[in-house]
């Protein structure tokens, strides 16, 4: 290939100027100088650097296919190595190695003056700066990227305050997207900030649309369509984010991490991960919460016409459901199964699992 013949010659050449100035050492050394067997000294000098030159340069010239390959190998791990990182990556990583140099640049001056080692230690002095500068900034962008995007938010708040400044990012997990009601609540206009779609939660719900199990495979896609949906149709940031934590197995601690790092909160409608959050810290908006919330209230005495639909567990009891899914358990409900009664609530009971209303038939009640 032309290239391998341009790189050859390029070896060559190089392997010819070390020659040459090995050749050069060589002759200044207290031996050669001794030496008379080539009449004059410059003749001697010539000789000998040139032999050096030409020594070399065959050396250099033999091995180049050995180099080519070596430099192929490296050429390709350090391609396949940057492919693997993403954009950002990429700048931040460029942006610390270039802070690192420049704060080497100290310890590089007084490395250099070390005899002998000097320049060497100085070399790696620099390379380790760069390589720490440009590690810290690969792990830390998200960080960096949220405080930007808290003061470029701040300026924005300052600028229109009559439409208010926008709140803590918001973190989804698997369950809330797959549940759907997220959606509904972004539209109705009362979650502010961004809302924050980690890349292992979309990476978990891939597995699951992907799932042989067919209840699996719809719920998975369920929560697909939904993320499309809010980055269609709603007026409001999704923002997607490769940060993991790659020592963290568990997704839903990785979820609470990355609220952590983002000083955001998690939304979610799982009690377990609800209650481990609050043990550690970190702001939950849990969506069944929210749903009880928002019900209607209800006091023992009031009047409601239901409508009974089926019969309940104690004898004689019939329940019905409001339109938000809270139960009605009716006393003496069951022979009006079907029809639609006038009903007096009796008591109200919150348990963990919702809101129960008990009630009689009106004429029940008064009789």
């Amino acid at each position: 290939m032309l290239l391998d013949k341009i790189f050859r010659g390029l070896f060559t050449a190089l392997g010819m100027v070390l020659g040459y100035l090995v050749g050069r050492m060589i002759t200044e050394t207290s031996y050669i100088s001794g030496l008379n067997y080539f009449g004059s000294a410059t003749v001697k000098n010539v000789i000998i650097i040139l032999l050096s030159v030409i020594f070399f340069g065959i050396i250099i010239f033999i091995i180049s296919p050995i180099i080519n390959r070596a430099v192929k190998k490296l050429m390709n791990y350090v391609e396949k190595t940057i492919q693997n990182f993403s954009i950002i990556e990429i700048i931040f990583g460029s942006a610390g190695a270039i802070i690192g140099l420049g704060l080497s640049a100290v310890f590089v001056n007084i490395a250099g003056k070390i005899p002998v080692i000097g320049s060497v230690l100085a070399f790696l002095i620099a390379i380790f700066m760069a390589v720490i500068g440009a590690n810290i900034a690969i792990k830390r962008r998200e960080e960096v990227m949220t405080m930007l995007m808290n003061i470029k938010r701040g300026e924005r708040g300052k600028e229109k305050k009559t439409k208010g400044s926008k709140g803590d990012p918001k973190v989804l997990d698997t369950s809330v997207i797959i549940d759907g009601r997220i959606f509904d609540i972004c539209q109705t206009g009362f979650v502010e900030g961004s809302l924050i779609i980690p890349q292992f939660v979309l990476e978990e719900l891939r597995h699951i649309a992907d799932s042989a199990d067919s209840l699996k495979r719809n719920r998975g896609r369920r929560g697909l369509d939904v993320l499309n949906r809010i980055q269609k149709e709603l007026n409001i940031d999704v923002i997607i984010t490769d940060k993991d934590f790659p020592e963290i197995a568990e997704v839903d601690s990785k979820l609470l991490r990355l609220a952590q790092v983002m000083n955001g909160k998690v939304i979610t409608n799982d009690y377990n991960l609800n209650k481990v959050a609050e043990f550690q810290g970190v702001p939950v908006l849990n969506i069944n919460e929210l749903a009880n919330a928002v019900k209607p209230v209800v006091l023992p005495g009031e009047e409601m016409t239901i409508q009974i639909i089926k019969d309940g567990k104690e004898a004689g009891q019939g329940v019905a459901y409001l339109d938000d899914g809270t139960m009605i358990v009716v006393e003496g409900g069951r022979k009006y199964i079907g029809e639609t009664k006038d009903v007096l609530v009796t008591s109200v009971l919150q348990t963990a699992a919702g809101r129960m209303i008990f009630a009689k038939p009106k004429e029940d009640y008064n009789g």
